[in-house]
């Protein structure tokens, strides 16, 4: 019952910027939540090998490099193919507002664009993180 919730941030194609992404994690972190950063440059394999590893409750994407299209589908089929059925999936960063019914199609719960509020994304994943015994 007392179980962390573990949070994977991570940084997938080639998008070298990741300071919110740091914010990110570091906010979650602060909040009480374990937190698992991956880095940058992270193909769609290793960040969904990264959750089936760590055994994450919620994977959170920061995607500024306009990639989203391409690499979220694939990340959430890697994330399916794995069985990683009860995950929170949640992307951040430069997502027009058009591409969000897309994203949440393919599996997507939440999109936080730029000027959410990082109580905004920690109260979002306290509400909907799923509990593991």
């Amino acid at each position: 019952m007392d179980k962390k919730v573990r949070v994977l941030v991570a940084k997938p194609g080639l998008d070298g910027h990741d300071r919110g992404a740091k914010v990110i994690a570091r906010a979650l972190r602060d909040a009480g939540f374990e937190v698992i950063y991956t880095g940058l440059h992270q193909t769609p394999e290793m960040v969904v090998n990264a959750a089936v590893e760590e055994d994450v409750h919620v994977i959170g994407l920061s995607i500024l490099s306009g990639a989203h299209n391409a690499l979220v589908p694939e990340i959430m089929d890697g994330i399916k193919k794995a069985g990683l059925d009860d995950v929170l999936f949640l992307v951040g960063g430069i997502i027009p507002d058009e591409d969000i019914p897309e994203l949440k199609k393919v599996g997507v719960h939440m999109v936080f664009t730029p000027g959410a509020s990082l109580t905004d994304v920690v109260d979002y994943i306290r509400t909907n993180a799923p509990t593991r015994a």
